[in-house]
């Protein structure tokens, strides 16, 4: 029997959309069904693997409450951004967006990109493989009230996402991918449960295995509730 079940479920990393390297599905919500998950906030494959505008429009066309748009923002010069300007994000009211630095081939602690965050004022995610802890150190300090929700950490790197947490504040981890025994654990009892936040990155990512380790986690009702659902809000 699981050890703790969650009074709610949200996942903070999603995918949706067709994925060109494998035949996975497109609609998220069967999958949510099958695992109990309420809602997830998504991004659209064509923003990772394509067009960025494209996948941001089909994006911001979903009209179904459970999918919680996060559009992928490209900060650039004029003529090499997408959107075209700060005032296009804003207007969209998203909640949270996607930063993709090395797919999309700009810097992250640039002094364009630094004005972009800066002018947004909005929560970041941003995948570990795509920066560095030296770029998400100098770019916390840039930007001290920036709140950076950090994607796929993995499990083999703890003493260096320790050292980010203790750091900067403002960032919240992602657990999905951190599937070893006590790893979570020993996160929430370093830094506490309300900085550590239920994701998939499903369909690309495997879903089954985050929802089995939440159930599985060695910790109270509360600090499980906060990992499924109540960090997530409180960071946005």
């Amino acid at each position: 029997m699981p050890k703790s079940e969650p009074t709610r479920l949200v996942d903070a990393h999603r995918l949706i959309g067709p994925v060109p390297f494998d035949d996975l599905p497109e609609d998220p919500r069967p999958d949510m069904d099958r695992l109990g998950i309420d809602r997830a906030y998504v991004t659209h494959t064509l923003s990772l693997y394509a067009d960025p505008r494209a996948g941001n429009e089909a994006l911001l066309e979903l009209d179904d409450p459970r999918l919680v748009p996060v559009p992928v923002v490209v900060p650039g010069a004029a003529g090499a951004a997408t959107p075209g300007n700060v005032e296009v994000v804003l207007g969209w009211g998203v909640r949270l967006v996607r930063l993709c630095p090395e797919r999309h081939r700009w810097e992250l602690t640039g002094p364009t990109a630094l004005r972009w965050l800066a002018a947004l004022g909005l929560p970041i995610a941003v995948d570990f493989e795509e920066t560095s802890p030296a770029q998400l150190l100098s770019l916390a300090r840039s930007l001290p009230d920036l709140r950076i929700l950090l994607l796929n950490p993995g499990y083999r790197r703890l003493r260096v996402i320790a050292e980010l947490m203790t750091e900067i504040p403002g960032l919240w981890l992602e657990i999905g991918t951190v599937n070893t025994q006590g790893g979570v654990e020993w996160l929430a009892g370093h830094f506490g449960a309300a900085r550590l936040v239920f994701g998939t990155g499903a369909p690309v990512a495997d879903d089954c295995g985050p929802r089995y380790l939440l159930d599985h986690l060695d910790l109270g009702q509360d600090d499980v509730d906060l990992i499924a659902a109540g960090s997530l809000e409180g960071m946005l």
